[in-house]
This record gives structure tokens, sequence and C-alpha cells, in this order.
């Protein structure tokens, strides 16, 4: 059967663009290689608590657009993010905020207070940053990094902060008010029942494969559409020809628990560098869960290899001229759009993903 727009991945890009294409009446196949739809935002019930089975998902957003979007298809709670730090016994408010700093420092009351002592501990940083430690310092002072950052930041990308480039900590969100929000958007919140029934409403009336390998059957599905909208890994599209793009993975380990309450918020950050796993994730409380049980799931941070799941770009300059040189080739391949997250090699939040893919459509 011939189709209008063959669509690789039923992630939140592709999900976007079947819908829309769909409402255009372009007849659309979706092919996903997982044995679900949704990608990364996937929820799986488990212990009857939907468990965000790729890591945490909050959608947030200040594009008014976007927010009515969504709710086209879901309606949302009125979840807000307020991660916990936990430094071995030790538990701060995230973002760094007057909470954070009063209990680091007994002597901080007032955010003029606050002010002055991390003035104090940035004195002496280099004016130009050469790695991330000086950059981090230079944004919050040593004390706020040495607890809350370097650990943390050291797990994630697996190299010491001294041997990471200073330009993946452009900002570090600092607060003089009490406010434990971690995002600024207008817009917050989870979907009710999981991110699952979203992409089901998306993808109502297209037709799905689940369990199929694009690439493995690539000159199959290359001749059954007139166009591809392509939202795996540009590399591996090109059968890495030029080379691996790098990325950081995750490994997760996820446990039900018998006991109603096992840390009292949904994200709790360790930034210790003794603990291996960055954070632990308590799954029923992103929707306000009373269940008798608790589903949690330990994130570890891990170099990735090819087989594993691409999670974070490493956006430094060697892999971006590498992406550069990718791109100039999928620009030779006239009937495939390229886009998401590993189409382009860019971490995007979930409004970006859905802003892209409705002005690629548009562009279509």
């Amino acid at each position: 059967m011939k189709y209008d727009y063959l669509i690789v991945g039923s992630g939140l890009f592709g999900a976007v663009c079947a819908h829309e294409l769909k409402n255009r009446g372009k007849k659309c196949l979706v092919v996903e290689k997982r044995p679900h739809i949704g990608g990364n935002i996937y929820t799986e019930e488990i212990a009857g608590i939907n468990v965000h089975k790729y890591g945490a998902h909050i959608f947030h957003t200040s594009d008014r657009e976007i927010w009515e979007y969504v709710n086209r298809f879901a309606e949302f709670n009125n979840y807000v993010n307020s991660p916990v730090a936990r430094y071995h016994d030790e538990l701060y408010n995230l973002p760094f905020n007057m909470n954070t700093f009063s209990k680091l420092w007994n002597d901080v009351l007032t955010p003029a207070d606050a002010e002055k002592r991390i003035a104090a501990e940035r004195e002496g940083c280099a004016e130009t940053p050469r790695n991330l430690e000086e950059q981090a310092i230079r944004l919050v002072g040593k004390t706020i990094y040495g607890k809350l950052v370097k650990g943390y930041t050291e797990k994630q990308w697996g190299k010491p902060c001294t041997e990471l480039p200073a330009f993946i900590i452009k900002r570090l969100p600092v607060r003089f008010t009490f406010d434990n929000n971690y995002f600024n958007d207008r817009y917050q919140g989870i979907p009710v029942g999981g991110y699952t029934r979203l992409i089901e409403k998306m993808l109502e009336g297209t037709e799905v494969l689940l369990g199929t390998d694009f690439l493995a059957e690539r000159e199959k599905f290359l001749a059954a559409a007139d166009k591809i909208v392509y939202t795996g890994a540009i590399d591996a599209y090109f059968d890495y020809r030029l080379g691996a793009l790098e990325y950081r993975s995750v490994r997760f380990e996820t446990e039900v628990l018998n006991l109603p309450n096992f840390q009292g918020n949904a994200v709790v950050n360790y930034t210790d560098s003794e603990t291996p796993y960055t954070r632990v994730i308590e799954h029923k409380h992103f929707e306000f869960g009373t269940q008798p049980q608790t589903v949690i799931s330990r994130e570890y941070s891990s170099a990735w290899k090819k087989g594993d799941e691409p999670y974070y770009p490493v956006n430094d300059e060697k892999n971006n001229t590498l992406f550069q040189r990718y791109r100039a080739l999928a620009e030779g391949e006239k009937n495939v759009i390229f886009g998401g997250r590993l189409g382009e090699y860019q971490y995007f939040d979930m409004d970006d993903v859905i802003r892209s893919a409705l002005e690629t459509v548009k562009a279509l």
C-alpha cells in the first residue's frame, strides 16, 4: 500500500506530525522500533501507578498556543516540579533559592544576606572560566558547587568537572525568594492518566506498526511512501559513515515497594559522588497518588555505545561539527525530513518538540 507519509518513530515529534498530516487528508503510516508508542515519554501502569519508563517528564511551557494544543489530547493536572537535592544526609530545595541558602548558611536570613554570601564565595574566580568547575563557582560560589553541583554533574557526564567545557553550564538558576518551583514557565503539569494516553489520542485514525525497525527494512519502506519523516538518530540513518555521534545514556532500576510513600517527593537528586545513581523518581507523586504501594526508579547515567538508547546529545565542538556534516548529507535526501531530538541532535523540552513538529508540517 502506498502512503503519502511514512513517519519513523511514535514519540512526540512523530505523533504530532502524524496527527497534523492526517488532519490535512494525508495517508500516513507510523513505524516504531519499540513494542509500544510514545518514545521516551511512554508511561506504563504498574501497581495502579503511571510509571515514566524512560525518566521523568514534566510538561512546561510559556507558549499559550502550545499549552492549548496539548490540552486537546489530555487533561493536565496541577503538578509543580519542586525537586529535592540530597547530599549525604542533608536535604536541600531546588532550584537554589532562599530555602536552600538559609539551610546551607545559618547566618543567611534575608535575600541581601544570601547575595552577599554568594558574592564573597565568587571572589578570586577566573574572569574567563576554562572549565565547568570554574564556570559553576563563578555562578554560585564554592559551597553550592561543592555540595549540589559537582558530584551530580560528574555522575551525569562521566568526567571530572575540570575536564568538562564551561559552556555546559551557561547558567544555574538562583532565586532570592522562597520559591521551590523549578520552572519559570506559565503552564506546567502532567497528563492525567499518563503520557501514553496523550500519544494514543494523537495517533487515532493513523496506522501504526510496532516492533518494526525502519533501518532494517529501509528500501521496502522508502518505496512505500512519497515522503519520510525520520525521528531516529541521524548518524544511524547514514550507517555511521562519518563516525558515531556521542550521547549520554541512562539506565533505570525500577522497584515496586510495599509501602505508601518512599521519599515524599517525585524527584530527589543525589548530589554526592559516592551514591552511584543520579536521582530517584517516585512516580505516584507526579499524579498525587494514594495507592497502598509505590514505584521508584533509580537512574544511572552511563556512556553510550551502539545498541544503547541515546538520551542526551554531547553538544561539544567535536560532535556539533560532525553533526553539521551529517546535516549536509541529510539535505541531499530530498524526500526525507529529519526531526526531533535524535534527528536534529539537540536536547529539546517537550514544548520545543511540539513547536518544531508543527512548523515542519506547515513547511511541508
